[in-house]
């Protein structure tokens, strides 16, 4: 099968990159007016160039300082770069910042062309670029001496980049694929079109996309790779999408294009930002203004120092970067950051955490956090327990959502994780073992506080308990609660409690709780009106005990029974219907040996609880 790959130029201005790409492509990619007039690159072109066993979207970037901007914008997504030195310059200016960014991005595969070996001793200069290379990302690359004039070296070229190809490991489908802007126009008859370098998913025609961050909408009604209409782009691909639903002026370069499931933007990146022993700019300072490149997209930034106030050449720390705009980004892409005249590239960076603006960036847990990360910011169960050991909770399906693995590869390292006991999965959410342990504690802790403070009560009040424990997550306090009924509690109505404990009445109500048992038992069909067992604020308390604990019933504001006399009325009532068949009230109320008072509210409970049914004066058994 045909692998689909993206190749970016670079190299300084003028070293014959445009005229490279046409010997190998046989597209002109410099398409602007003012490219022709000055006969240099100014943005970025594109052409196709196939090689045994692949297909390669080539993106030719301007080498000129002035445009250092765009080159970066078209090398955001690359999977191998074609450094181009010309042999009667030799290493230059461009030559080395373009490196210096290839480097800052982690682009390990390349091939260097030196071009104009005609005019030149590519030999030397080939020397000399080896030694350039040294401690790059491209420190092996193979170096290819060519001439476009003469065609000297463009096969050999040719066979350097299929090989090239071969050694780059496949690209991995993740399930959330982002398209990179890099240009929205308007085809009459048509409507609005953008095209970009396609990564960690496929996008099919018809399917509904999300533009980001303007958190937009679309339709795709057709798309094309490399000039070929498809129902499927994939991952890899230089891709024109057809949005009749938006306009050009909604999308400006640095947009991403993304399914609709995936979450939003965000203002806000904690990241590990890394200077080049190479650079030879003056140290970042703390709180610098920058210019952050990130995709094809440029934000203004402002830069936080975890630890320093400066960071020099060859030293790496944690920042923070505050943006004037948001941006979509995943934990784990790269960037580049440029000083804020835009004269200098300064350093470049991973994302550690694509959504800080939640966060303290000195608070202890976000430290610890970022820490973990930084120091291990590929390792998939070091981002999954960093993760919850900051938030303690979090729900399943949003697990690194914004990160470049996918739902399997996640879900089956979070397994690992929860049979290491590292996390306790309950239902939707997943939680940190320390911090369910602490929960259970906390949990058995107020119960058995409920339990020694107020006796009379039942047990806890689950209210109470959920806001002191889980204040913003019902499922986990559901997982909770079903923890502690398969370790010696129970859920009895509203309230949590021990199974072994038994609620008493404190010792200065147990003598009027005496007095209301004797009551209801003298008087077992016919009990004492309620203010009549309950004149006073003590009895009313004793009498709220003895009705939560189940000992009596309440049937109405005034009747109260014992639950032993409502048992056995209730078992009198069933039998006498099953015999007769049906009795009026008065009948009952005879045959109980009771008065309306009592046999009323009494019925017309058996009615709510669906024992009889009422006929006017006569009931049955339901």
């Amino acid at each position: 099968m045909t692998r689909n790959l993206i190749l970016a130029t670079a190299g300084h201005v003028d070293h014959g990159k445009t005229a490279l790409v046409k010997a190998l492509t046989g597209t002109e990619t410099d398409r602007l007016p003012e490219e022709k007039k000055r006969g240099i690159t100014i943005d970025l072109g594109f052409a196709h160039l196939a090689l045994p066993g692949f297909s390669l979207g080539v993106i030719d970037v301007p080498g000129h300082e002035d445009f250092i901007r765009n080159m970066i914008a078209g090398i955001g997504s690359i999977d191998l770069a074609l450094l181009v030195v010309a042999a009667d310059d030799g290493w230059m200016a461009q030559t080395e910042e373009h490196l210096q960014i290839l480097d800052y991005l982690a682009v390990a595969h390349g091939v260097v062309a030196v071009t104009k070996s005609d005019l030149g001793d590519a030999k030397k200069v080939g020397t000399e670029v080896r030694e350039k290379l040294k401690a790059s990302s491209l420190g092996d690359a193979p170096i290819v001496p060519t001439s476009v004039k003469t065609g000297n070296g463009l096969n050999l070229l040719a066979h350097e980049l299929a090989r090239v190809c071969a050694a780059i490991s496949p690209l991995r489908e993740i399930g959330k694929p982002r398209l990179f802007v890099d240009r929205a126009f308007t085809i009459r008859g048509s409507g609005t079109v953008v095209t970009g370098t396609l990564s960690g998913g496929q996008l099919t025609r018809g399917e509904t996309v999300a533009l980001q961050p303007q958190n937009l909408r679309a339709r795709i009604r057709t798309l094309q790779s490399h000039n070929q209409s498809q129902e499927i782009a994939v991952p890899g691909t230089r891709t024109a999408l057809n949005l009749p639903d938006l306009q050009p002026n909604e999308i400006p370069r640095g947009s991403v294009l993304t399914t609709t499931d995936l979450a939003e933007s965000s203002r806000t990146l904690d990241v590990l930002l890394t200077r080049s022993p190479r650079s030879a700019s003056p140290p970042l300072k703390n709180l610098s203004a920058v210019q952050l490149h990130y995709g094809s997209a440029r934000l203004l930034a402002r830069v936080t120092l975890l630890d320093r106030r400066e960071l020099a050449a060859g030293e790496q720390t944690i920042a923070r970067l505050r943006l004037a705009d948001p941006v979509f980004a995943f934990l784990g892409d790269r960037f580049i950051l440029r000083d804020s005249s835009a004269r200098r590239t300064i350093a470049g960076g991973v994302i550690l955490d694509a959504d800080a603006d939640r966060t303290k960036f000195r608070a202890t847990a976000q430290r610890e956090f970022l820490k973990a990360r930084a120091a291990a910011p590929n390792d998939l169960q070091v981002l999954l327990r960093s993760q919850l050991q900051r938030d303690r909770v979090a729900p399943k399906n949003g697990l690194l959502l914004k990160s470049n693995f996918s739902a399997g590869e996640i879900e089956a390292a979070l397994q690992e994780l929860i049979r290491s006991r590292h996390f306790v999965e309950c239902d939707a959410v997943v939680v940190a073992s320390a911090w369910w342990r602490t929960l259970v504690a906390r949990a058995t802790k107020a119960i058995d506080a409920a339990h020694t403070t107020r006796p009379n009560e039942i047990g806890a009040d689950l209210s109470a308990l959920r806001t002191a424990l889980a204040p913003n997550d019902a499922p986990l306090f559901e997982s909770l609660l079903r923890h502690l009924s398969e370790n010696g509690f129970e859920r009895v109505g509203k309230s949590v409690r021990r199974r072994t404990h038994r609620p008493s009445l404190p010792p200065e109500l147990q003598s009027v709780g005496s007095t209301i048992r004797a009551a209801l038992l003298a008087r077992r069909f016919d009990p004492p009106s309620r203010k009549e067992l309950a004149p006073t604020a003590q009895a009313q308390e004793a009498l709220r005990f003895l009705c939560d604990t189940g000992e009596v019933l309440r049937l109405s504001d005034d009747v109260i029974l014992s639950a032993s006399a409502f048992a056995e009325m209730k078992e009198r009532v069933t039998a006498n219907l099953r015999a007769r068949g049906a009795a009026t009230t008065s009948e009952l109320r005879q045959m109980l040996g009771t008065t309306r008072r009592i046999l009323v509210p009494l019925l017309e409970h058996f009615d709510r609880i669906g024992l009889t049914t009422r006929h006017g004066d006569r009931r049955s058994l339901r």
